[in-house]
């Protein structure tokens, strides 16, 4: 057998990234010593970032199914019916450790695998968000990294022609050593055309498409399942190289063969690249695979089996054809330009047999291969939330419209225009919100239908309090969809944290699992697709927990939806939902003393569908003008980004409540929202507000060119727009 040694040594072992106790087991799975390539082939697929062998038992728990889901988790992604016989397919990934190495590529590649994910399920791409977290902006690395991720993330997605329309961009000291980038792709198919990746059947041709095999990317998998030191930099090699222009050509030449009933099976090669693909292929198809090396397109020379089976080079796709379909899909990859070989054959034998020029240099059992990673139930300790704090325990600002100026220049809050103009988010025609508002909304081509899509998660909330934070996470992008009309359909997440085997860390992911299982429960909201990333830590300080979701919804009418834009001259604005003044966790908080204190606010679930069936049903039934959520800063930021947006003023009414008037006005109470509507109607919003028990009441009258609250200087809207849209473009461009 090729690739043979003496011995596998400890050393040899431990650089694979395997345990001793693993490497036991996988003698005792062989029967024997494995040669270098079966060594390899078995650590990227029971490295963390393949087996999730530290988070299998808690995903497990989560609710996956509904009347609309068509494929949950297990698959390149999930799928949704969204009726009249379309499916939507979306997925979210990490690219974090690959980023933080080498910003521009790190990025690119994360979205070109999660666009392969969707359109390997036969769906065409019609949507990139991204959830982007960077260390404190003063950081010597921070300007770098951001700049980078961002060129990244932007030209891959404009070069393929597939619209960037939302996300989030969020900097924190806690990110200083290990950035998160979170790309995230949704994609349209008929809900009879799709699919999947199971090769059922002997016999059949093993087709390899794409770009050719390189060295880049080798252990890129085992890379992103270990936490960094300060030789971070030195792992650049093992980050793969994108090619935007040959995906864009992958992407048509398989939808193209799609048309047809060539393809049995299909899978893109990701994490681990060959090895994983065809493992997992013939796992669910319950059949062997033989590959023959030689025939992989191959753009280095003298590659090694090793190689050429743990490369991650991008832009590759495996595929199983039925019998003497060969020559038409490979008439179609030759005209889009792209490779085609024939490298192998399904078996009866249940096993992957790789040969190399000749000889045989991994023969291993598949069963064994996709499925028997270690699944450790690793201790853990629970997070104990900190007690709440009350309002007036933050101390009042100077003045209200003051401090609102600050934050809403600040880091934390300013407009991320000069990020999502670098991308493309109306090519394809059919972006109908852009970025800026709560979800994005891409039009169901051809249709009067549309997809809200949104991303969202406050870290501070889940360091602070990993259940509630997690649910509040879930709730939020809820929210959002809700705020413009949508019906929420789905979640995908990706849960961001440090090393698992810390039980504190993994504590917060179990904490973190079990709120979003009873959001998603409650709120009739499963998760059909996701990814776990752990080990985002350097020198043992781990980053926040971060567990993004990203919420999927449809808007049945376009002509019933609502966007956050102030509309009309007169016109009153409505808080909807209950006001407690919270400022643990606070924006406000930690921009008036420099420290974020107390449990973060709590989300009830049963106010959360009771707020958002009313929102919904006043935007459909043309009663609401303008709609935004209340998150970040409070009340009076989510009326300033509404009149920035409508380029319309706003008279605030002085609070006369309970509670301190900054805590009213900055307090981040969850289960909110603001409405814009006619005078006349106004009133009829508070009382349905009230008929459902959820207190609401008039803040503002729209109008003029400024924020007005009695006792305080005018706060223009040109100063306000200044202070917003200034932060960030002077910061890229020190």
């Amino acid at each position: 057998m090729q690739d043979m040694q003496p011995s596998i040594t400890p050393q040899i072992v431990a650089e694979h990234g395997l345990s001793p106790e693993e490497y036991r087991r996988l003698l005792q799975i062989l029967g024997r010593e494995p040669s270098l390539t079966e060594l390899g082939i078995f650590s990227v697929m029971w490295s963390e970032h393949c087996s999730y062998k530290s988070s299998r038992v808690w995903l497990k728990t989560l609710p996956t199914r509904g009347a609309q889901v068509i494929q949950g988790p297990g698959e390149n992604a999930g799928v949704v019916d969204i009726g009249d016989g379309d499916a939507v397919v979306f997925k979210m990934e990490s690219h974090n450790h690959p980023s933080f190495i080498e910003p521009y590529q790190g990025a690119a590649t994360g979205v070109g695998g999660i666009m392969r994910d969707v359109f390997t399920m036969g769906a065409r791409p019609v949507a990139n968000l991204n959830a982007l977290r960077f260390g404190d902006p003063t950081h010597p690395k921070t300007r770098h990294l951001l700049a980078g991720v961002v060129a990244g993330i932007g030209g891959y997605g404009n070069c393929t022609g597939v619209p960037t329309v939302g996300g989030e961009t969020n900097f924190d000291g806690g990110y200083n050593a290990n950035i998160l980038v979170n790309a995230m792709c949704v994609g349209l198919a008929k809900k009879d055309k799709i699919f999947y990746s199971a090769a059922k059947g002997v016999g059949l041709p093993v087709v390899y498409v794409g770009s050719k095999t390189g060295r880049d990317g080798i252990h890129g998998a085992t890379m992103a399942s270990a936490e960094f030191d300060d030789a971070a930099a030195e792992r650049r090699p093992t980050v793969q190289v994108g090619d935007p222009f040959t995906e864009k050509l992958l992407i048509e030449a398989c939808l193209e063969l799609m048309a047809s009933d060539a393809i049995v099976a299909i899978q893109d090669m990701g994490a681990a690249g060959l090895t994983s693909s065809t493992s997992e292929m013939a796992d669910k198809g319950g059949v062997g695979i033989e590959l023959i090396l030689d025939a992989v397109p191959q753009r280095e020379a003298d590659m090694t089996a090793y190689e050429m089976m743990l490369s991650e080079s991008q832009e590759r796709m495996l595929m199983v054809l039925k019998p003497g379909r060969e020559a038409d899909a490979e008439t179609i990859f030759r005209k889009w330009g792209l490779d085609f070989a024939v490298i192998g054959r399904t078996t009866d034998t249940g096993r992957m047999v790789v040969w190399h020029k000749g000889e045989v240099a991994a023969d291993l059992p598949v069963e064994e291969l996709a499925n028997s990673a270690p699944l450790y139930e690793r201790p853990w300790v629970a997070t104990i939330p900190p007690k709440a704090i009350l309002p007036e325990w933050v101390p009042a600002p100077n003045a209200i419209l003051g401090t609102l100026k600050t934050m809403i220049g600040s880091p934390h809050l300013c407009s991320r225009r000069a990020i999502w103009e670098q991308y493309d988010h109306t090519v394809m025609g059919d972006t109908i919100q852009r970025p800026g508002g709560d979800a994005a909304v891409v039009r169901v081509h051809g249709t009067n239908k549309g997809l809200a899509l949104t991303c969202d998660v406050t870290p501070r909330y889940v360091a602070a309090d990993p259940v509630m934070g997690t649910k509040q996470a879930v709730a939020e992008s809820w929210r959002n969809l809700i705020a413009v009309g949508a019906d929420p359909l789905a979640i995908t997440d990706n849960m961001n944290f440090g090393n698992p085997e810390r039980p504190e860390i993994m504590g917060q992911f179990v904490g973190a699992i079990a709120g979003m299982k009873e959001a998603c429960e409650v709120l009739k909201y499963p998760v059909v697709s996701g990814n776990v990333s752990l080990y985002n830590e350097t020198n043992g300080q781990a980053i926040p927990p971060t567990p993004a979701v990203g919420g999927v919804g449809v808007v049945p009418n376009l002509a019933l939806m609502a966007n956050l834009r102030l509309k009309a001259e007169g016109d009153l604005l409505v808080a909807i939902g209950r006001e407690a003044g919270h400022l643990g966790q606070s924006l406000y908080q930690l921009t008036v003393t420099g420290k974020l204190e107390g449990a973060p606010p709590p989300v009830d679930l049963a106010d959360e569908i009771k707020a958002g069936n009313l929102v919904r049903s006043l935007i459909r039934e043309g009663k609401a003008r303008a709609v935004h959520d209340v998150s970040d800063g409070g009340l009076i930021i989510a009326i300033a980004e509404m009149a920035l947006a409508g380029d319309l003023g706003a008279q605030l009414f002085p609070y006369e409540g309970k509670l301190p008037a900054h805590a009213a006005w900055f307090g981040e109470d969850q289960s909110r929202y603001v409405i814009e509507a006619a005078p006349e109607l106004a009133e009829e919003v508070v009382e349905r507000a009230r008929l459902l028990a959820l207190p609401a009441r008039v803040v503002a009258r729209v109008g003029g060119e400024a924020l007005t609250l009695r006792g305080e200087p005018a706060l223009s809207l040109a100063e306000l727009r200044r202070a917003h849209e200034g932060w960030l473009p002077a910061y890229l461009a020190q």
